[in-house]
Formats: structure tokens, C-alpha cells, sequence
């Protein structure tokens, strides 16, 4: 996982006796989640916003980070099973601009179906205060966080779908 430079303004934050939730908002288990848009691989405007009434699965990824190719079999498997309940999983591409038809062909490559946003210039992370890559979130359909987890989503590991299943009412 690469380290970016929110996470050393984390650091310095704390050494300075300060919190970076106070700077921030604060991005934790039961908090709303940041107000967040970007533009979709299609090339449309999108936002968090525009799916709150959903259940979210936000997870940030991108083509050259091997987890996230790790974990692209289960989050696909999610998408499928919980989709027609109202679930709305976006992996949002943290990859440079200008790679949209190499996204494309990832996406082919790895059959995967949901949605993707595009954000190379790395605002997600900013605003999710995110370390790197894969990182993963499930926001309620009241926009509140609900799980994250740094790291790839294992083969076999049922938490993320307990947790969706769980805010899906089911």
C-alpha cells in the first residue's frame, strides 16, 4: 500500500498535539460519510449524494495495485448477489488520467460489472482519509459509515457481506 500525503499530515497533525478530524470532519465507524462526487468512466457527473437512499460499497482501487486485482472475484460476487436490493458498488479508479480505455480493458479482463468513478487526482483519499489502495467503506442508505477496511477483501471472508447484508435490512 502506498502512503500518501494526508497520512503524513495525519502524523504531523498528531505530533503538533492537533486532530486531523477537527481540520477534517470526521471519516469513522457512525459518521456520515464526506460529501464526495467525481466523474464515472462514462464521463458523467456522479456523486455519493445522487445514491443516498442505497447502500453503498465505495472501494478504492487501481489497475497496477495486485490486492486489488485479488479482491475484484468477491467485490463482483457482492455486486451480483445484493444489487436487486438496492446495493450500489462503486470502485473509484485512483489511476492517473487519460487511462479511461485501460480501465476499460481491466474492467473486461477482470468481468467486472459495477460501477466505476474516476479520480486520479486522489480526492477520495483526501476525503476519506484513506492510506492507500485497496481501501473499502459501506455507507448506509442515511449516508452514514457503517465499515471500513484497509486491505483486500480475502476469499472466503463473509464480514463484508454480513455487513451489507445487515444494512440492506436482510
Amino acid at each position: 500500500m502506498r502512503l500518501r500525503a494526508h497520512a503524513a499530515l495525519l502524523l504531523l497533525s498528531a505530533v503538533a498535539g492537533c486532530s486531523a478530524d477537527s481540520r477534517r470532519g470526521t471519516v469513522q465507524i457512525g459518521a456520515a460519510a464526506p460529501q464526495y462526487a467525481t466523474v464515472a468512466l462514462g464521463g458523467d457527473s456522479v456523486s455519493l449524494a445522487g445514491l443516498r437512499g442505497k447502500v453503498v460499497v465505495l472501494n478504492v482501487w487501481a489497475t497496477w495495485c495486485h490486492p486489488c486485482r485479488d479482491e475484484i472475484p468477491q467485490l463482483e460476487a457482492l455486486h451480483q448477489r445484493f444489487a436487486k436490493d438496492g446495493l450500489a458498488l462503486v470502485g473509484v479508479s485512483v489511476d492517473n488520467g487519460g487511462m479511461d480505455e485501460g480501465i476499460r480493458q481491466f474492467m473486461r479482463d477482470f468481468k467486472m460489472t459495477y460501477a466505476v468513478w474516476l479520480d486520479p487526482d486522489e480526492r477520495v483519499n483526501a476525503q476519506f482519509l484513506t492510506i492507500g489502495v485497496p481501501e473499502t467503506f459501506v455507507i448506509d442508505r442515511a449516508g452514514v459509515i457503517r465499515w471500513h477496511k484497509i486491505g483486500a477483501i480475502q476469499p472466503g471472508d463473509t464480514t463484508l457481506t454480513n455487513v451489507v447484508a445487515r444494512a440492506l435490512g436482510g
